[in-house]
């Protein structure tokens, strides 16, 4: 039986393990998916020695820039991206990290995205950030990284009013924000100056429609989540494993 696995914090949650299995019954695979709920770096510098069984493994929230310095290669994407979350096991025993996160965005954000749509926001700077914005280099969308501790070009919350939501208006909430159980939490902005131009897409799957979406939704804004992304990139996953 092959074996793969999520390395991840606190990921009871999580969409990869579910959805996995069901693939393996549904279409007859032998093959086993597991969490591996790693509390710090260290912990998760361990599973590579300890599992060296699995064959595969998906990264999710807070270790995808983390388990770059276990790899012995890397994918030109995920070099490019500064973040992996996907890793195969090669035939000598070591590993190598892929990003399928930005296969999945692009691919789901398309069927939403009008003529207008030039500019966007990314709310946060983690490893999904990282994603968010090599996608949009590749769509040729000019953004702004938002940030509450800004460096360099990135801006703050405070900076976005009324007419930079005119101008930027898809707003890409990368940050954890608003996750089960804290369904109440969302980034703070101007909710009230949002209009039916403006695209909230939320990163967050669990729950469905979290405080993000229905403010954006509240004012006419256009909205979805990232289930759909979660499935393109578990396939895309899937093909770099076989």
């Amino acid at each position: 039986m092959r074996k793969f696995g999520l390395i991840g914090k606190n990921i009871d949650y999580s969409f990869s393990r579910t959805y996995f299995k069901q693939k393996f019954d549904h279409e007859n695979i032998n093959a086993d998916y597991d969490n591996y709920d790693c509390p710090d770096e260290t912990t998760v510098k361990k599973l590579f020695k300890e599992k060296n069984d699995i064959i595969g493994f998906n990264v999710t929230i807070p270790y995808k820039q983390v388990v770059m310095k276990c790899m012995s290669e890397m994918n030109k994407h995920a070099l490019a991206i500064g973040a992996v979350n996907t890793i195969k096991k090669l035939p000598d025993g070591k590993y190598k990290g892929y990003n399928t996160d930005y296969i999945g965005f692009t691919e789901s954000i398309k069927p939403f995205l009008k003529s207008y749509h030039k500019y966007a926001l990314i709310l946060g700077t983690g490893g999904a950030a990282k994603a968010i914005m090599y996608s949009f280099d590749l769509m040729d969308i000019s953004y702004k990284v938002v940030s509450r501790m800004p460096k360099g070009n990135q801006i703050t919350y405070n900076d976005i009013d009324g007419r930079m939501l005119s101008k930027y208006q898809v707003i890409v909430n990368c940050t954890p924000l608003g996750t089960y159980p804290d369904i109440k939490k969302a980034p703070q902005l101007p909710y009230h100056l949002l209009t039916n131009k403006n695209l909230l897409y939320d990163l967050v799957y669990n729950p469905t429609e979290t405080q993000f979406l229905k403010n954006g939704k509240a004012n006419g804004a256009q909205v979805t989540n990232g289930f759909e992304m979660l499935k393109l990139q578990a396939e895309a996953a899937w093909n770099i494993w076989n």
